[in-house]
């Protein structure tokens, strides 16, 4: 198998050193950036697998990067941070961070995640690949990876589209933010639950549906989200 390449974006050379060591020890390929005008301009060279794309970073921080990097691409990123109470913006953002990791840490913990992130982004959410799903104003095409609404292509990222997959799998079931993380982000994932509401929101936006009078995507008070339409 090709290795993998991930982009290491942050000012502090030690930190780059270290985490592109015990990248390089686990079979990964590494590119490194040390602000954001080199990460963006890595992203369209290189085009690396994953990004760990620091918040703190001089000039641009890392909440622009990724806003402008979400504007030409779908590639998973992990942010770091230092403090935390930038949790809460990371956890918050719009624009698709795929985890984060809090300063001080271990770097067999950003290892872990990054595996975890990229085995998500690789594999399907356990559904047929060949299947169509046909819903009331909705066709979700699992092999093309492509949802229509009302015949109009709905542009959703990757991690909306197998947020929305799992959700219609099993249409009126109530999944809850912890089994949908395990079925969408894997079993591994470190993340906050609270993710899951995020998202749930961008797809139900992208998707022009309603969280109080839902058309789609349901949600369970207390307990967590549910496909509502009626296959066909």
């Amino acid at each position: 198998m090709d290795r993998r390449l991930i982009l290491i974006v942050d000012d502090e050379s030690d930190l780059r050193t270290m985490l592109s060591s015990y990248l390089d020890a686990e079979g990964f390929d590494v590119v490194e950036a040390i602000d954001g005008d080199q990460a963006l301009e890595q992203i369209d060279s290189t085009g690396p697998d994953l990004v760990v794309l620091d918040v703190g970073l001089p000039g641009m921080d890392g909440f622009e990067v990724l806003r402008r990097v979400r504007q030409v691409s779908e590639v998973p990123v992990i942010m770091l941070t230092a403090h935390a109470e930038e949790v809460d913006r990371i956890v918050g953002l719009t624009v698709g961070a795929d985890d984060y990791v809090t300063k001080p840490f271990s770097p067999r913990e950003v290892i872990a995640r990054i595996s975890a992130v990229l085995r998500r982004t690789t594999r399907t959410v356990g559904v047929a690949t060949d299947e169509i799903v046909k819903f009331e104003g909705l066709v979700v095409d699992l092999a093309r990876r492509e949802v229509r609404r009302d015949r109009e292509v709905v542009d959703l990222s990757a991690l909306e589209f197998d947020l929305l997959a799992a959700l219609a799998s099993a249409p009126g079931r109530v999944f809850t933010r912890e089994q949908l993380m395990e079925r969408v982000w894997g079993w591994d994932y470190f993340g906050v639950p609270r993710l899951v509401d995020v998202h749930v929101a961008n797809l139900r936006k992208a998707l022009g549906d309603d969280a109080v009078s839902p058309r789609f995507i349901g949600t369970v008070r207390g307990v967590g989200y549910k496909f509502v339409g009626p296959p066909r």
